[in-house]
């Protein structure tokens, strides 16, 4: 599976110098031999990989309020041992959204790794980020356990100062590239 996930993380283009470094960071991680996957529960190992989905229905996109990280975030997860991060995103848009999630590409848009905020803070969550295709009528039912909210954001009106340090980035790519 780490010869998947490297192809996965070599298949994006960068959009800048940080996010060739992260590449660069992360394919060197994956080759060190460490676990990737969280295997207990917040943080072990301290380094794991997740899978961001970002809905997106033209210039809309789906965050939801997330009680641990205390932020507004794309959904997602925590990659299991054994699983493809494009397999994860659809798992992860089943159980926490109920839907049935279609790429709008198969291959990861973006790449960060940032240290945690919130309830868990101090762990490296690398995230792969997807783009999956969003219609802003779509019924959602939300995991109240993780969530406390979910909402369409114009891309123009995004709660920067209450999301992932690198969501402005990842607008940029998306919609300016």
């Amino acid at each position: 599976m780490k010869e998947q996930i490297k192809h996965e993380v070599m298949s994006i283009t960068p959009l800048d110098s940080l996010e060739s470094a992260t590449i660069t960071d992360v394919l060197a991680w994956i080759d060190s031999g460490v676990g990737l996957c969280r295997i207990e529960k917040p943080a072990t190992p301290n380094k794991h990989l997740v899978s961001y989905f970002v809905l997106v229905d033209g210039d809309f996109i789906l965050l939801v309020d997330h009680i641990n990280a205390q932020l507004w975030l794309p959904t997602g997860g925590h990659v299991e041992l054994g699983e493809h991060p494009r397999d994860t995103a659809m798992r992860e848009a089943h159980e926490e959204l109920a839907i049935d999630g279609e790429f709008l590409c198969e291959k990861p848009l973006f790449i960060t790794s940032t240290v945690t905020v919130g309830q868990t803070a101090g762990h490296t969550d690398v995230c792969l980020w997807y783009v999956l295709k969003g219609k802003r009528e779509m019924k959602l039912v939300f995991d109240q356990s993780e969530f406390t909210g979910v909402k369409w954001f114009h891309k123009d009106n995004i709660p920067f100062e209450r999301t992932d340090p690198e969501f402005g980035r990842f607008l940029f790519k998306l919609y300016e590239r």
